[in-house]
């Protein structure tokens, strides 16, 4: 059984280490190696000029994750939202108005995942629960430990990845087992809500040790694997080299991004690595317009080529920020920070061209896209749908 042995720092949305012998520790990651609390404080941010004209469309809360990372989901005209306490909203996409809103009775760590007609998220103690469009519970289900990320609703099936490195797919109608993928664990990994996608009949899924892979939906079977990164030094500390954030998948290639490793894109065809460029990030990456975009753990964002990995441009001004992963979006790359700014960054040189303040909470999740524009969860479970004009 695992017991915990210390805690520091932050709560459990930041990034945390996990020791796999014997025991786990939940350590914060930006004072590994020292360094005094002044240098570690945010950047504060200065004056720019607000070229692009932003609004609040509408706003709602759902309650505080209490540090972890939930992002909302939307499918079909709504919008759902949950929080640690149990609670579940759902809102109407376009007015922000609630449906619904439940209390499942478990603390919440991974959520939510939708199609539009099931709603599912996991727990601390490692419950899936799915919910009906209307708010009822239709079953719950158990896997290995805790689940910190949305489960995948895909057809007929519900993909939910464990903290324990196991991928589960349930069977949407009752919740049972059809397959379980699992890989060990090095001796010390990121606790983090890295995420998975489901495209053209594979999971693809990132995994402690560098690795980001492709799985069968049907049976769990491996396709291909990648090496995102290979764990380098000479302490374990300094091996920590695991995927973080979601991979993204898009027709040809796949790519990832790992804790003091590098951003790594792949054939997706096959798994053969097309390029990979060293950087680290804690919390991922997105892409848009043929560039992979990547929130370094340092608070900058840079841009790369998607074809050959080139460098395009560097935003180093969110220095501390503690940036959520990119979500680009025509012509800007949106990004929210630790103290519930959102940053809009122009496409082609990472110029900052608009800024919003939500409730002053973290934004850790990613921003989700919507016809409108995009929303954001702060961490006190502010619910903000943003636009740009």
């Amino acid at each position: 059984m695992r017991k915990p042995l210390r805690m520091l720092g932050r709560g459990a949305a930041g990034l945390t280490l996990v020791v796999a012998l014997g025991g786990c520790a939940a350590l914060n990651p930006f004072n590994w190696f020292g360094g005094s609390d002044e240098a570690r404080k945010p950047v504060p941010l200065t004056e720019i000029s607000q070229s692009l004209q932003v609004r609040t469309l509408w706003q709602a809360r759902v309650g505080s994750s209490k540090g972890f990372t939930l992002a909302p989901a939307v499918a079909r005209g709504s919008v759902y939202a949950a929080a640690y306490d149990g609670t579940v909203v759902r809102l109407e996409e376009e007015t922000g108005k609630e449906v619904w809103r439940i209390d499942v009775g478990d603390g919440l760590t991974g959520g939510v995942g939708s199609d539009g007609e099931l709603v599912v998220v996991g727990t601390r103690e490692g419950v899936v629960i799915a919910l009906d469009n209307d708010g009822r519970v239709l079953w719950r289900a158990r896997v290995s430990s805790e689940v910190l990320v949305a489960p995948v609703v895909a057809g007929d099936v519900v993909v939910v990845r464990s903290a324990d490195s196991r991928l589960f797919a349930l069977d949407a109608r009752d919740g049972k087992r059809q397959w379980v993928y699992q890989r060990s664990a090095p001796a010390l990994t990121v606790r983090s809500p890295a995420g998975l996608v489901v495209r053209g009949g594979y999971v693809f899924a990132g995994f402690a040790g560098g690795k980001l892979v492709a799985v069968d939906l049907k049976n769990g079977g491996l396709r291909w694997e990648g090496t995102v990164t290979l764990p380098r030094g000479t302490t374990e500390l300094e091996r920590v080299a695991d995927v973080v954030g979601q991979p993204w998948v898009g027709d040809r290639a796949a790519c990832a991004v790992a804790y003091q490793g590098r951003v790594s894109c792949f054939n997706l065809a096959n798994g053969s690595q097309v390029w990979a460029r060293d950087i680290s990030s804690s919390a991922g990456l997105g892409v848009g317009t043929q560039n992979v975009y990547v929130s370094e753990d340092a608070g900058a964002v840079s841009a790369f080529d998607g074809a050959s990995g080139g460098s395009l441009w560097r935003q180093d001004k969110l220095g501390n920020r503690q940036v959520s992963a990119p979500l680009p979006l025509g012509p800007e790359i949106v990004v929210g920070d630790v103290e519930g700014y959102v940053h809009w960054l122009a496409r082609e040189n990472g110029a900052f061209v608009a800024r919003q303040a939500t409730d002053g909470s973290p934004i850790r999740a990613t921003p989700v896209p919507f016809a409108q524009g995009f929303i954001v969860q702060t961490t006190n479970g502010g619910i903000y749908a943003l636009s740009a004009e």
